[in-house]
């Protein structure tokens, strides 16, 4: 059961890197990823917080390696992870776990991305800056994943945690 766990989170990590590079729109100053909310929806479900917010880190390690994300990409996708996986623990739904990622990537993490990006990227940016976009992304991910949950969960595809 391990094994698989572990392939599983692997794939998620690549949906999400390769997502990341095919998968976006714009949203308002910057681009919507919606991917990787996705996934942290699933994974939230599937695994609990702390392997959603390894999914989520090593994401992000492997974007900013390659080129295809940048440093903002930690605590926007961690954040939304842990949220996501602590409040479907809480109630066991995956509403919930939408909610979290919304709640964790779009409001949180927009506006820790303050001084993140000031220490990290050396921006100056206004607290409301990164919230429309953040916002925008986690939203439409979340409802991704929430559908692809319920179609999982439907089609009896994988087994989640209990």
């Amino acid at each position: 059961m391990k094994t698989e766990k572990l392939i599983l989170m692997a794939m998620f990590v690549a949906i999400g890197v390769a997502g990341s590079a095919f998968v976006y729109f714009p949203a308002g100053v910057a681009r919507a990823y919606p991917i990787q909310h996705a996934i942290n929806v699933i994974a939230a479900v599937l695994f609990g917080p702390g392997p959603a917010v390894l999914i989520a880190f090593l994401t992000g390690v492997v974007r900013v390696l390659t080129g295809t994300g940048s440093l903002l990409a930690f605590p926007g996708g961690m954040i939304g992870a842990l949220l996501a996986g602590i409040l479907y623990a809480r109630f066991g739904k995956a509403s919930f776990a939408a909610i979290g990622e919304v709640v964790g990537t779009g409001i949180i993490a927009s506006l820790v991305a303050v001084p993140y990006a000031r220490l990290f990227l050396g921006t100056e940016f206004g607290a409301l800056f990164f919230v429309p976009p953040f916002f925008i992304s986690s939203l439409a991910g979340a409802l991704l994943g929430m559908v692809l949950v319920a179609r999982l969960t439907k089609a009896k595809s994988l087994k989640f945690r209990p």
